[in-house]
């Protein structure tokens, strides 16, 4: 998957392949660590890499948590909650026990910035502080497979 996304990006023209890394970063588990390793890869200077695949991480997370706030305060209007599945229960727990820091932080090696975030928000958590974690968390995750692949492509050329 990772090289049609690569094969995509490097197709476009040289002058668009930066859109086309910030449209692979904002697809769900590809995110921003994968979109700025297919930036490098592809030949992208790591720094316009790295930040537009954060860019398209950022605003494809930001829908989701948008969108599930509007959801929310609509279906929670005067209601109490239902029980939660199984899974959402486990990532209930999880967000009681680490809270946004936390599950932002280190919910993107388990499931997508975009199904956490939206997941918190859910829980009633605060949009703009899951968007503020979600968004440190978005720039460290795609600095650090920005960063390695730079070297790794640097060690094997």
């Amino acid at each position: 998957m990772i090289e049609s996304m690569q094969s995509f990006t490097a197709s476009l023209p040289p002058m668009l392949q930066w859109v086309g890394v910030l449209l692979v970063a904002a697809i769900p588990f590809v995110e921003s660590y994968f979109g700025s390793v297919v930036g490098v890869v592809i030949g992208l200077n790591p720094v316009l890499a790295i930040g537009v695949a954060v860019v398209g991480n950022v605003l494809s997370m930001l829908v989701f948590v948008l969108s599930a706030h509007g959801v929310r305060s609509k279906v929670f209007a005067g209601k109490t909650a239902k029980e939660l599945s199984p899974r959402r229960a486990k990532l209930r727990r999880t967000f009681d026990k680490y809270g946004v820091a936390g599950v932002s932080l280190a919910g993107q090696a388990i499931l997508p910035s975009q199904i956490t975030s939206a997941a918190m928000v859910s829980f009633g958590a605060p949009k703009n502080a899951v968007i503020l974690w979600q968004l440190i968390s978005i720039i460290l995750w795609g600095t650090a497979f920005g960063v390695a692949a730079t070297f790794g492509v640097t060690l094997m050329g």
